[in-house]
């Protein structure tokens, strides 16, 4: 009983809430030897990961965007300074903007596993319209990926800012793409 108590215990404080936001999960590390980290290296990886996947599919390169790295800067430092992790409001941009965040802890993880979070979310993705298009129900499970691989999008810029506990990482695109009722590609 007692050890059971305590177990309750220790798992009730491990990840104890952050001020407005939600209970805080502490990713384990493969290596304690933080993440390289530089604009030319998140614009090489962010590049590369999202190509990738679109190349898998046929589907031409996106081409970087120092304008839309810019607006994803000003987000990105935005969601650091506030500690809030949610998308910007819409509509961003003239035109449109698409948008895919990522956070976690301080340099934990490459750019390129960033990448890699969003494009393993084609595993669910299912050729229908927004917002069938996840064969798990919850469009969330694949909105980062559609973002990726919308046939129409060009443009890919993308930025990082960060504060003392955490990583926040924006992308921005042209055409946006996850438009209701049409499909990725």
């Amino acid at each position: 009983m007692r050890l059971a108590l305590l177990l309750l215990l220790a798992a009730c404080s491990a990840a104890p809430e952050t001020e407005g936001g939600p209970e805080r999960v502490v990713e384990p590390r493969t290596s304690e030897t933080p993440a390289p980290r530089g604009a030319s290296l998140l614009r090489e990886a962010m590049l590369a990961g999202q190509n990738e996947a679109r190349a898998r599919l046929g589907l031409e390169p996106l081409s970087w965007s120092d304008g839309l790295a810019g607006d994803a800067r000003a987000y990105a430092e935005e969601l650091a300074r506030t500690r809030r992790f949610e998308h910007s409001a819409q509509p961003r941009g003239n035109p449109p903007q698409g948008e895919n965040l990522w956070t976690g802890t301080r340099r934990a993880y490459s750019y390129s596993e960033m990448v890699g979070h969003w494009v393993a979310e084609g595993r669910y993705y299912r050729p229908l319209p927004v917002p069938e298009s996840s064969s798990s129900g919850r469009f969330g499970d694949v909105g980062h990926y559609t973002q990726i691989v919308w046939r129409a999008t060009r443009e890919v810029g993308c930025a990082e800012a960060h504060n003392r506990t955490d990583d926040y990482v924006v992308c921005r695109y042209l055409p946006a793409g996850n438009i209701l009722g049409e499909v990725a590609y």
